[in-house]
C-alpha cells in the first residue's frame, strides 16, 4: 500500500514507523527539512521537504498513486487543505485528518467533511480521544490502561500482578477451570519488560503486567481478582484547564455528579472561561507545582490528581508532589515517551500517551480486513484488535481447537448479537461475530488475512 504522512513530528514518526515496518511504501512530508532528515536516516521510508498541502510537493511524494494520505501537521487548515488537494488532484481514495479544534467537529457543523464538501474520510480528535482515555481510567481504577471494544461491552484492561496477587503462580487454564463464570481472558502478559502471547499453560508472576479481555459487567470483579480493589474517585484534582482537562472535567460533571471535582489552570483567561462554563467544579488559578496552591486545592483528602497540561515536567513533577502531600493515587499525561521507562521509580501509578491514543485511531482504518477497531500496546508491540468474521474466513464454523491459529495470536472474547462469549476449544464463531483479539506486531498481518474480505487471501 501507498501511504503519504504529512507531519513528521512523532505522530508522524510513529505512524511512518509501523507502517514501514509492515513493508508498506510510505513517503513523509514536512516543512523541516531537520525532520525529514530524521525520518528517512532512521526509518524505510522517502521525505520530501515542503507544504504538505501543496500540489507539487503531494506530487513529488507520489500523489497519484497513493492508496492513502494521513495528514498529522500541528494545524488544521493544513490537514484539511492536504486531503482536499489529495482529493481534488489526484483522486486518492483514503484521507485521514487529525484535527484538533472542536469548532470544526461541533455537531450543528457535521457535514463539513462529506464529500460533497470537504472529503475527508476520517478526522482524529487528539484532545477527544485522550479525554476518553482519561474517563476510562477514572471509571476502573486499578487498571493501567483500559480500552472499549464491540459497542462498549467488551474491555480490555491491563492490570499489574502485586506481590499479593491472589492469580499469580497458577495456570491460565487452571483460572478458567476456578472461575467458570467469569468471561475474561488473559491474553498478553509483559514479564521483565518482555511481551509474550501466552498459552493455556502459562502463569502469572509477581510483577507482570497482564492484558485481560472481558465482558464489561465482569471488569471490576476481574480486577479484584488480580487484587485490584481500589474504590472509585470520590475527590479529583485536575491540573491543567486546556481542552483535555476541560473535556474531562464536563464529562465527570454529566456523569459523575456526586464527584467534588477541583481544576487548577495556569492561565488566568483560562481558569475564567473554564469555570463560566462548568457547574459546580471549582476552578483554581495558579500552577500544580505550587505546594500552597495543591493544599488550596485540598489535595490532601483527594482520591485522584490527573495532570493533563502541556508541560510533561509539570505533570509529572505535580502528580509526585500530590502524593507525598496525601494524595491517594495519580494519573499524568506524558507527550515524551523517553520520560515512561521512570515512571514507576518516581511514584507515577498510571500515565497516557497522547500519541499512542492518536495512533491507534488511525491504524483502525490503515488495517485491511474486516477491522472495526485496534489499540497498540508496549510502544507498538503488539495490537489487541476487533475484527468482523465473514463467511470465507478459515476461522468460521470450527471448534477453536481445529484450527492452527498463527503464532502470537489470542482470541479473548467473542461479541455476537449483544451476547459477550468467553472462547474456549469447543466454541465455533459464526459469520458476523465480532472478535477481540490480542496480536503481537509480527503477527498483525495474519489478523488481516483472517479477516479479508475475498477468499482468495486464504
Amino acid at each position: 500500500m501507498k501511504v503519504i504522512i504529512c507531519g513528521a513530528g512523532r505522530v508522524g514518526y510513529g505512524i511512518a514507523e509501523r507502517l514501514s515496518q509492515e513493508g508498506n511504501d510510505v513517503s513523509v512530508i514536512d516543512n523541516k527539512a531537520s525532520l525529514i532528515s530524521a525520518i528517512t536516516e532512521t526509518l524505510d521510508v522517502s521525505g520530501v521537504v515542503g507544504h504538505g498541502a501543496h500540489p507539487e510537493v503531494l506530487a513529488k511524494a507520489g500523489a497519484d498513486q497513493a492508496d492513502m494520505i494521513i495528514a498529522v501537521t500541528l494545524y488544521d487548515e493544513i490537514n484539511m487543505v492536504a486531503c482536499q488537494v489529495a482529493h481534488s488532484l489526484f483522486n486518492v481514495p483514503t484521507k485521514i485528518a487529525r484535527i484538533r479544534s472542536q469548532s470544526y467537529l461541533a455537531p450543528e457543523y457535521s457535514d463539513l467533511f462529506s464529500r460533497e464538501n470537504m472529503p475527508i474520510d476520517v478526522t482524529i480528535s487528539p484532545e477527544v480521544e485522550v479525554g476518553k482515555m482519561v474517563l476510562r481510567r477514572i471509571s476502573f481504577p486499578g487498571a493501567t490502561d483500559v480500552v472499549r471494544f464491540a459497542d462498549d461491552r467488551i474491555v480490555m484492561v491491563a492490570i499489574e500482578c502485586m506481590e499479593d496477587c491472589p492469580v499469580v503462580e497458577t495456570p491460565l487454564k487452571q483460572l478458567s477451570e476456578l472461575f467458570p463464570d467469569l468471561s475474561a481472558t488473559v491474553t498478553g502478559i509483559v514479564s521483565n519488560g518482555k511481551l509474550v502471547v501466552p498459552n493455556s499453560s502459562d502463569q502469572l508472576h509477581s510483577g507482570d503486567l497482564a492484558y485481560v479481555v472481558c465482558d464489561k459487567g465482569h471488569v471490576r470483579r476481574t480486577l479484584a481478582l488480580f487484587g485490584h480493589e481500589e474504590q472509585e474517585a470520590a475527590r479529583i484534582v485536575i491540573a491543567g484547564g486546556g481542552n483535555i482537562g476541560y473535556f474531562v472535567a464536563r464529562a465527570i460533571e454529566d456523569y459523575q455528579p456526586k464527584t467534588r471535582l477541583k481544576i487548577i489552570e495556569s492561565d488566568r483567561e483560562r481558569a475564567v472561561a473554564v469555570a463560566d462554563k462548568l457547574r459546580s467544579a471549582v476552578v483554581l488559578h495558579g500552577s500544580a507545582l505550587d505546594q500552597k496552591m495543591l493544599l488550596q486545592a485540598d489535595i490532601q483528602d483527594a482520591d485522584l490528581i490527573v495532570a493533563l497540561t502541556n508541560n510533561d515536567q509539570i505533570n509529572i513533577l505535580g502528580s509526585v508532589m500530590a502524593k507525598r502531600l496525601g494524595c491517594k493515587q495519580n494519573l499524568v499525561l506524558i507527550n515524551d515517551p523517553s520520560y515512561e521507562d521512570f515512571t514507576k521509580t518516581l511514584g507515577i501509578d498510571s500515565h497516557i500517551n497522547p500519541r499512542a491514543v492518536t495512533i491507534s485511531g488511525i491504524l483502525q482504518h490503515v488495517r485491511k480486513g474486516r477491522i472495526r477497531s485496534v489499540y497498540a500496546v508496549q510502544k507498538g508491540a503488539a495490537e489487541v484488535i476487533e475484527a468482523e468474521a465473514l463467511e470465507t474466513s478459515m476461522l468460521v464454523g470450527k471448534p477453536l481447537r481445529e484450527i492452527e491459529l498463527p503464532a502470537g495470536i489470542r482470541i479473548g472474547a467473542i461479541y455476537r448479537e449483544g451476547t459477550v462469549i468467553r472462547p474456549d476449544g469447543n466454541t465455533k464463531i459464526k459469520a458476523k461475530d465480532r472478535v477481540v483479539l490480542f496480536a503481537a506486531a509480527a503477527s498483525v498481518r495474519h489478523v488481516e488475512q483472517l479477516f479479508r474480505v475475498s477468499i482468495q487471501y486464504f
